[in-house]
């Protein structure tokens, strides 16, 4: 990164996570004497946007009411069983009935040995945005030991922010307000624990009081549905398959069926290959109510799906169904039917037909995708390729090409060549006699995350090198071994 860039960063970073105090109590301090006390009381308008806060941040507080029972969670509140909240607000503005419904006897957020804390922070380096939305921006940093993070915190220039300066003219308030979208994401993150959901590694509040919290993550990038449609369908289908095993679990997680009402792409991050769900600021866990059937109706833009309300008064599943109509409409329409293997299309199109239609619920989708999948991993859906077709190549093991002549196919896993995931050397060698170019192939013991194998595939080359762990596929028709093909 440029010096400029490094620069803005750290700009960013101090902007951002180093909150100034003064200029929140000098806002206040403003807002008090500006407005102040005509016959002795101040004047009504301020009083009512005060009273106005005060109302959100109560209802913000009943909000995450259910998650900290739950878990138990007691290293967000203050010792009156309250978030802290900053000074300028005394308590007799406050609905203090909150604080006998909240057991803070019954413990911290739970910290393991890895946690990392404010103390960690100190010496950190700002590497990069990594991106911002309504509420909160992250930023990717170096921690002193070299480790990398991604760091969660308010964002004062976003939209929510800025509404609510607009309506209350209270800055330190208004950050505390925005706050709670993120100390909920923290609870939920706590709560909600599963491999396709971003990893909390810890988490720092601010010691002064005023409100500023940030989540410490591990790093992901964000999500490049271009990027990730130009992938092997291998890569698009470990992405579907992630994301199922993610809605199975939030149909049970431990706080109910998890709706994903801000259901988006930015919503998720890639590490290391694997989906994952970054934003649960929006979740909820409660099915809607209902007193009747027309209660129970799923809008979407094109389609619209109903269930009948229940005996309990509750739109019973429809968290679920939202869920898996999204899943449908923004990944499965587009990563998942282009350039399915031909022997797993009518498995590909049995799951589209039924999750467009919403024919089955989470558990049929996540068995269907569980069946491709060992379908794919084990090479089961090969059985019918003739055992024969590896006779047509001369193998020479412990040998790789040198001076390829090389050819791109799409998509490869090498974008510079034509890198393809095989079963076995039966399998390449099916691919190679259906591409004209396709003299030769190699296989090495590179694998992909299915175990499947990487082969090379070439219309050409020089000469052989000694290479223990590589073999070569000629066929027999078109080159000898050591000749120029």
């Amino acid at each position: 990164m440029s010096r400029m860039g490094s620069s803005l960063c750290a700009a960013a970073l101090l902007a951002f996570l180093v909150f100034s105090l003064s200029l929140f109590v000098n806002s206040w301090h403003f807002r008090v004497h500006k407005g102040i006390f005509t016959n002795g009381t101040i004047e009504d308008g301020f009083v009512m946007e005060r009273n106005g806060l005060v109302r959100e941040l109560n209802e913000r507080r009943k909000e995450i009411l259910p998650f900290l029972i739950s878990s138990g969670v007691k290293r967000l509140l203050d010792e009156s069983g309250h978030f802290g909240q900053h000074k300028s607000f005394e308590s007799k503005h406050l609905d203090v009935s909150l604080e006998n419904e909240i057991d803070v006897s019954s413990g911290f957020i739970r910290m393991n040995k890895d946690h990392i804390g404010c103390d960690q922070l100190v010496d950190m380096k700002a590497v990069d945005i990594l991106g911002s939305g309504y509420t909160k921006i992250v930023l990717k940093v170096l921690l002193s030991e070299g480790q990398s993070v991604a760091l969660k915190t308010v964002y004062d220039q976003g939209t929510d922010m800025g509404r609510c300066l607009e309506d209350f003219k209270d800055p330190l308030g208004c950050h505390e307000l925005v706050s709670f979208k993120l100390k909920k994401e923290i609870v939920l993150l706590q709560r909600l624990q599963h491999p396709n959901i971003i990893k909390l590694r810890g988490h720092c509040e601010d010691s002064v009081g005023a409100g500023g919290i940030t989540a410490i993550l591990e790093q992901g990038f964000p999500l490049q549905m271009i990027q990730l449609l130009q992938s092997p369908w291998e890569e698009r289908f470990r992405v579907c398959l992630g994301l199922v095993r993610l809605l199975h679990y939030l149909s049970h997680s431990p706080l109910g069926s998890v709706a994903l009402l801000d259901f988006q792409p930015r919503q998720f991050v890639m590490v290391s290959g694997e989906l994952k769900l970054t934003d649960l600021d929006d979740a909820s866990v409660t099915e809607p109510a209902c007193q009747m059937d027309q209660d129970c109706i799923l809008q979407f833009p094109l389609r619209n799906f109903s269930l009948p309300c229940s005996a309990q008064g509750v739109c019973e599943g429809l968290n679920e169904m939202r869920n898996l109509y999204n899943a449908y409409r923004y990944f499965f329409t587009y990563l998942l039917p282009h350039q399915a293997p031909p022997a797993l299309r009518h498995l590909v199109d049995h799951i589209m037909n039924s999750t467009g239609e919403l024919k089955g619920d989470v558990n049929d989708t996540l068995e269907a995708f569980e069946d491709m999948f060992h379908l794919y991993k084990s090479g089961l859906h090969l059985d019918n390729m003739p055992s024969s077709i590896i006779r047509d190549y001369a193998v020479m093991k412990g040998m790789s090409t040198s001076g390829n002549m090389e050819y791109r196919c799409w998509p490869s896993y090498n974008h510079q060549g034509c890198m393809l995931s095989v079963h076995s050397d039966k399998e390449a060698a099916f691919i190679c006699n259906s591409l004209p170019q396709c003299t030769s192939f190699s296989l090495s013991d590179q694998r992909t995350w299915t175990g499947r194998l990487l082969a090379s595939f070439q219309s050409g080359f020089s000469h052989l090198v000694t290479n223990g762990n590589s073999e070569v596929y000629l066929k027999k028709t078109k080159a000898s071994p050591g000749t120029m093909v």
